[in-house]
């Protein structure tokens, strides 16, 4: 694979790098505030459309609760790793499913293998016919609606929780039964305040439907469409989202997919000034891979037969 050329100022990346776990700590607070207010205001109207909205966005603060365990996958929290891993753990990865440990295993191979054999991601993804383009549009459709009656949902939890909790025979039994406890607690809560109904319409039906959907699309944003996987800057995507993009597909600024894995060390609220300093080089303004809008530009490249120009993953 071609490489970049780092012609990047070393001593602001360092600076980009620095930790402001106030940040990362305020976005936590926030997603769970939203999830929360959407769940009041579809109560109290009891309204049908104002039920969807809510599970739209519920499921949009899902994802970005899961953008979050990737910082803490990086370490991109606070220096104690012991006490990031919890707070990780207890209120990130437990509630989607997974834990920290598990999705770093997985997304730093993702990382160092990147769209390669060797790339635990890529495996699982490279010829399955919902990540061969081009697409039709027919399938497309089809595809969405997959997701929206749970069937595609259930797939991709197979795939992706098989992936993030493999090997958890090797985990520590002490962890294992916290994270047992965890799960007995919450159903506790949810049986002591008789929210069974509650929890079946704004968890459950989010998490099987438009949040797996979520994963999906920014899955293939980032990797596949029109990609090309012999170049460094060509073989991950930053995408500019529009507005309303932002909220669902690119919470906690993941849309910067490229960026980030040339730089690993910036965390999210880091990675605009990142992508302005890059743009200053040159061959980064040339090659990288930067698309304008996932319903737009995204579906436009993955529609393209140039889409389907590369048949093998790297070596």
């Amino acid at each position: 694979m071609q490489t970049f050329d780092y012609k990047v100022d070393k001593q602001a990346i360092k600076a980009l790098s620095v930790l402001t776990p106030w940040r990362t700590a305020w976005a936590i607070a926030f997603d769970w505030l939203v999830v929360a207010a959407a769940i009041a205001v579809s109560s109290y109207f009891a309204n049908p459309v104002v039920y969807v909205l809510a599970v739209l966005v519920i499921a949009g603060r899902m994802h970005a609760l899961g953008v979050l365990i990737h910082e803490f996958a990086h370490y991109r929290f606070i220096s104690d790793k012991t006490t990031s891993e919890w707070i990780g753990d207890i209120f990130l990865a437990w509630p989607l499913g997974t834990t920290v440990d598990g999705y770093r295993r997985n997304h730093l191979a993702h990382h160092r293998y990147t769209n390669t054999d060797q790339d635990p991601d890529w495996v699982v993804k490279f010829g399955r016919q919902e990540f061969t383009f081009p697409q039709r549009w027919q399938y497309i459709l089809a595809n969405l609606v997959g997701y929206l009656i749970t069937v595609n949902s259930i797939r991709d939890i197979r795939l992706i929780l098989g992936r993030l909790n493999k090997d958890q025979d090797k985990v520590p039994r002490p962890y294992r039964l916290k994270r047992l406890a965890f799960y007995i607690g919450v159903l506790a809560l949810v049986t002591a305040f008789g929210a069974w109904k509650g929890f079946l319409l704004y968890w459950i039906v989010p998490y099987f439907t438009i949040f797996l959907l979520f994963l999906y699309l920014r899955s293939v944003a980032e990797h596949f469409g029109s990609m090309d996987y012999d170049h460094e800057l060509g073989a991950s995507r930053t995408v500019y989202p529009h507005l309303w993009e932002r909220a669902f597909l690119a919470p906690h600024q993941v849309n910067y997919h490229l960026d980030h894995h040339l730089y690993p060390s910036v965390p999210f609220y880091n990675l605009p000034r990142l992508h302005a300093l890059l743009m200053r080089n040159e061959q980064y303004r040339r090659d990288a891979h930067i698309t304008r809008g996932y319903a737009t530009g995204v579906l436009r490249e993955c529609l393209s037969e140039a889409a389907k120009e590369r048949v093998q993953p790297a070596e």
